[in-house]
């Protein structure tokens, strides 16, 4: 479990925990709102079988206590940046700040693996106002660096 005490706005502990024979169901069935179908899957089970088929990425249930509200998936690219995608919170749980603590969390836990600290990037597509604005306000910055047709962004720990 990857842990850093984080809480949503509702005071609901947000933790990120493997996908297992337990939890795999609901996480796959967690699916975003309709009109976020453009920029993301519409269930989280592609990315369950992305991740289940590549050896790149890893998924990830994002807890709210003990409620599945969301999948998040990580990898390390060559260059030895840790990435994050195919994150998606359910649209019954959205706008209570699970997001922003799925990505904090993960994002300060893959900048300290392995010695770090490492850059972690992410990517979103540029009509994702949404995603733009939280990815900015956590500290991430575009690289001007594009991955069909979606914008790279970069976050850099401090050491």
């Amino acid at each position: 479990m990857i842990d850093s005490g984080l809480r949503d706005r509702a005071g609901r502990h947000v933790t990120l925990r493997p996908v297992d024979d337990d939890n795999w169901r609901a996480v796959a069935d967690v699916a975003p709102r309709d009109d976020q179908r453009a920029w993301v899957a519409a269930l989280a089970a592609r990315y369950l079988l992305l991740s289940d088929r590549s050896e790149v990425w890893t998924s990830l249930a994002v807890y709210a206590d003990e409620t599945v509200v969301g999948h998040v998936m990580w990898g390390v690219d060559d260059d030895a940046s840790r990435w994050i995608g195919g994150m998606v919170i359910d649209a019954a749980e959205q706008d209570r700040g699970v997001g922003r603590a799925t990505v904090r969390t993960l994002a300060t836990w893959l900048a300290t693996q392995d010695g770090g600290p490492h850059p972690v990037r992410l990517s979103y597509h540029p009509d994702n106002t949404a995603a733009v604005r939280l990815y900015t306000t956590l500290g991430f910055h575009p690289t001007g660096a594009e991955e069909d047709g979606e914008h790279i962004a970069e976050l850099t720990p401090t050491r």
